[in-house]
């Protein structure tokens, strides 16, 4: 019995502990993402290819090619190592005007915000799965210099992007 009682110990143990389930639905985020979810399906988005430079964060979404991360030669390391298999991207921004902004992908991926040579942190995050054109968003408090974005770790080689100001 106590045989049966330790295998039956063990076996709960060595099992894998599942993980939280991601919230699924568009109504699932913290935060309205009706503009953001818009802006990131419309069909005028600017298209970039990645280490691409651009004077101003357009009002438009983007979609920016992407490559394998070795290739990609992002300016910073990441902050989340890439996962082989992934591609990976950047562009850069001359200086917007300070505020809170928020930056959206339609695909799952990490994101780094890079400014003055510093990694900037989200102030807020929110994501989702099964919503047809975003799957994450976040806040980012970004000041009046330029600035890096960078992704990573995305499974397809071109990602949609939207940087917006925060309403």
């Amino acid at each position: 019995m106590r045989t049966s009682l330790f295998i039956a110990l063990v076996m709960l143990a060595a099992a894998p502990a599942k993980a939280a389930e991601e919230p699924s639905g568009c109504d699932k985020f913290k935060w309205n993402i009706d503009h953001e979810r818009a802006v990131l399906t419309a069909p005028d988005r600017v298209k970039l290819a990645s280490g691409g430079e651009l004077a101003a964060v357009p009002s438009t979404g983007m979609t920016l090619a992407l490559s394998a991360p070795a290739d990609a030669k992002l300016p910073a390391p990441p902050e989340r190592a890439p996962k082989e298999g992934t591609f990976a991207g950047f562009t850069s921004f001359k200086a917007p005007k300070a505020g809170i902004y928020t930056v959206s992908l339609s695909a799952g991926g990490w994101v780094d915000l890079v400014q003055d040579g510093h990694p900037l942190k989200p102030k807020a995050f929110s994501g989702a799965t099964d919503c047809d054109g975003i799957r994450k968003t976040m806040k980012y408090e970004i000041s009046a210099s330029p600035f890096v974005l960078q992704v990573s770790g995305l499974k397809e080689n071109s990602v949609s992007i939207a940087i917006l100001p925060s309403e």
